[in-house]
């Protein structure tokens, strides 16, 4: 195997580089004093609190070592109906996986197993880990799954695939997940539908008349998607209003949050340290124009520009905008997963290791993205770590609000006390360790794949700086959070 081969994640920069110092122009005061000294402004349960989950320590070993994540790979991320468009999740897919395969330079032979997450899949192909299967090619003997944890779908994805390494299922799996916000089925009312599977049933022209003349022009309006939650009917705009309101954050700490998210994915990019990990891509149909970058980034991002947008899930009195907002978009990622003597045998040098993960649930109606507040401090106890031991973190940025509602719940006593049954909060906050590439407000957040850019990219910056243990968390709709910590060694 070449050195290439053997070392699939080669980094520009030296190991032991120091951090980088923040940016001249990074304004975060507000977001700062909000998180520590008005941390117990959040909101905690009127009742009693969910039970969590159990923090015992998790024993993610068995006769063949950890679970390790070899190398990752993605597309760009691009806004929803742009160049991506003619691209579906299929296509997405295969592109990041076969980057991937191409990179590490592993024989297919050696995948046992392909799991992804998407939220809107193909309805022509709605196994996408089956697909995946052919568009890496991979032997027709791969056994390809697809997994829906709506924003947390790749992660399932990976865990999926970690707890069939650890069960012994496999040694090697696939997994990642994708989403093209471009390509998203709409459908006609329930009584157009109806009529239409009564068609296809249809024996004369007189009973297809018949049935035709039953639709009136109402019933051929097609309606509109809505990400809103089915039990509740609210959107995810509208729940991280709502929680920006319960637990005190305010307009300016958001902006500032965006702010951060913007100025540091495009430094990250000017740098090129992004370029290990996206795969350059020529998109349909005439495949002469390559797409190398997150097109959501905005370098010359401002204070004065975020601040002047209007709100736009609560016009009159919300504060949450289309700056401070993660946006629809295109893309798939994907890793690669082995058991650590399977990487040994085949001389690879892994990202890291899988030591800890936690999935949690909440009520939608009450703080429907406050997940990973509960989530992270389960998986740092089965980790048998603190928060204070982690290096990097890297939080999905669905909102502002949300990222700053579950800073602000993990930095305080008085959530620790009354919802985590802890005497102390579980972090002080340090937002040079948080997001220091940016995050999902600049560089999109295409549903399926944002789990594992959020892996690949912790694992990248922890190598590059030297640094050992990260931890990641993700909320997803239904109340669902998710939490992962990774070592480097």
């Amino acid at each position: 195997m070449s050195e290439s081969a053997a070392n699939p994640s080669p980094e520009s920069s030296p190991q032991n580089a120091p951090p980088p110092a923040p940016l001249p122009s990074e304004n975060r005061a507000t977001a700062v004093e909000e998180v520590t000294a008005r941390a117990d402004t959040v909101w905690v349960h009127p009742g009693a609190s969910p039970p969590l989950p159990s923090t015992e320590r998790q024993k993610l070993t068995n006769g063949h070592g950890r679970v390790a994540i070899v190398a990752g790979a993605r597309t760009p991320f691009v806004k929803a109906g742009s160049q991506f468009q003619g691209m579906d999740v299929v296509d997405l897919s295969g592109v990041a996986t076969s980057g991937l395969m191409a990179r590490t330079g592993i024989d297919p032979r050696e995948v046992d197993m392909s799991v992804f997450g998407v939220v809107v899949p193909a309805l022509h192909a709605p196994n996408l880990g089956r697909e995946v299967v052919f568009r890496a090619s991979l032997p027709d003997t791969t056994v390809g799954t697809t997994v829906n944890l709506a924003c947390a779908s790749s992660n399932r994805a990976i865990t999926f695939g970690a707890e069939a390494i650890l069960k012994g299922e496999a040694e090697v799996v696939l997994a990642g997940g994708a989403e093209s916000l471009s390509n998203v089925p709409i459908r006609f009312s329930d009584e157009a539908a109806h009529i239409f599977m009564q068609l296809a049933r249809a024996r004369s022209l007189g009973d297809k008349a018949k049935l035709l003349a039953k639709l009136r022009p109402g019933d051929l309006a097609p309606v509109a998607p809505a990400i809103a939650e089915y039990t509740t009917g609210q959107t995810m705009g509208q729940s991280a209003e709502k929680m920006a309101k319960e637990n005190d954050v305010s307009r300016l700490s958001q902006d500032e949050v965006a702010l951060m998210s913007h100025q540091r994915a495009a430094a990250a990019h000017a740098e090129g340290r992004f370029d290990e990990q996206i795969v350059p891509t020529f998109p349909p149909p005439k495949r002469s124009e390559v797409v190398d970058h997150d097109t959501g980034v905005r370098a010359d991002s401002t204070l004065d520009a975020l601040t002047g947008l209007k709100p736009v899930f609560d016009k009159r009195y919300g504060t949450l905008t289309a700056g401070n907002s993660s946006p629809l978009t295109d893309g798939a990622s994907a890793v690669l997963l082995m058991s650590e003597e399977k990487a040994k045998a085949l001389g690879y040098t892994p990202l890291g290791y899988i030591r800890s993960f936690a999935f949690t649930g909440v009520k939608p109606g009450h703080q429907l993205l406050q997940g990973p507040a509960y989530a992270a401090p389960v998986a740092l106890e089965r980790a048998g770590v603190d928060f204070s031991d982690i290096d990097l973190v890297e939080m999905h940025e669905a909102f502002a609000a949300q990222i700053l509602s579950n800073l602000k719940a993990l930095a305080s006593k008085k959530f620790a006390e009354q919802e985590l049954g802890r005497s102390k909060a579980v972090a002080e906050i340090d937002f040079d360790k948080i997001n220091v590439n940016g995050g999902s407000i600049a560089i999109g957040h295409p549903f399926g794949a944002t789990g594992a850019r959020v892996t690949m990219q912790l694992l990248h910056e922890l190598k590059r700086r030297g640094l050992n243990l990260g931890l990641m968390t993700v909320c997803a709709a239904g109340g669902t959070g998710f939490a992962m910590v990774v070592e480097r060694e």
